[in-house]
Parts: C-alpha cells; structure tokens; sequence
C-alpha cells in the first residue's frame, strides 16, 4: 500500500493537524497556491513533494515551478493542476487514472469516465464556510482509494 498525501491552497500556512495527517505519507503532492518556500521545505522533510504552480504563487521563488505535472505512482498515473478549469489534456485518452486540483478550496471526490478527480480542499486559512481539509490517495496496484479529512480551524 502506497499512502500519497494531497494538500492545497495553504496560502503560506501550514497547520500542525495537516502536518500530522501527512506523516508517514510516502509521497506528497501540493496542487497550488503554496505560498512560501519554507513551506515546501517543511513538506519535503516529510516526504518527496510534486507540487504545481497556483493563481497566486508568483515572483521568483516559485518560477521554477510547473503548471501540470503527471507522475506515476506504482501502476497510477496521476496528473496534478492547480484549477480544473485549466485542464486541457484528455486525462483518460493520456492514460491518466487520477487528476488532482485544488484552487476552488471545496473539497471533491467524483469518478468520470473512469477517471478519479479530487481535490483535497484548502488546508490554509477559511474562506468563507468552506471546511479546512487535506486529503489522500491509497494505491494498492492499481487500486486507489481516495479520502479527504476536515481540520478543525
């Protein structure tokens, strides 16, 4: 069983439960508006982070950083972005099994056309009624098994 920790929107802040709801992951993926570099590097000692670039991560620190990613995690494909609405391949014609985005803070769980899309929510400060939340994949072969937890604020 491969345990992948997904988290977004932290917008700079990273709380202690997010930080310890993604130890013990063996894989980190960060889908957007981080916030700060020492946020990646507090992410990073935990795990190896896949992490795109958000609306907001902008200047230097984060030039680097991709738009897309698409990694392969055991027998998974899964592609990241920060705003599904930017999504501009075909994630099933692609081979893609998982798509993980974040940027409208709400949180999602939804299979289309045999392809899971999730979005762990904000894990940064509330906005509006939303819930704070990280979220996982378990892959086990070619199974995954998806879940999202909300923080108390």
């Amino acid at each position: 069983m491969f345990r992948v920790g997904l988290i977004s929107d932290t917008h700079g802040l990273l709380r202690p439960a997010a930080m310890d709801f993604l130890r013990g992951c063996q894989r980190i993926i960060h889908a957007g508006d981080i916030g700060g570099v020492a946020l990646m590097e507090a992410l990073s000692a935990v795990a190896p982070v896949t992490a795109v670039r958000g609306n907001n991560d902008r200047g230097e620190a984060f030039a680097d950083l991709p738009q897309t990613a698409t990694i392969e995690l055991g027998g998974v494909r899964v592609h990241v972005l920060h705003d599904l609405k930017e999504l501009a391949i075909d994630p099933r014609a692609q081979g893609v099994h998982v798509v993980v985005s974040g940027h409208s803070h709400k949180p999602l769980v939804e299979e289309r056309e045999g392809v899971l899309y999730v979005n762990p929510g904000s894990a940064g400060r509330r906005r509006f009624r939303l819930p704070i939340s990280v979220g996982e994949l378990l892959i086990d072969g070619r199974e995954v098994m998806p879940r999202i937890v909300e923080m108390d604020g």
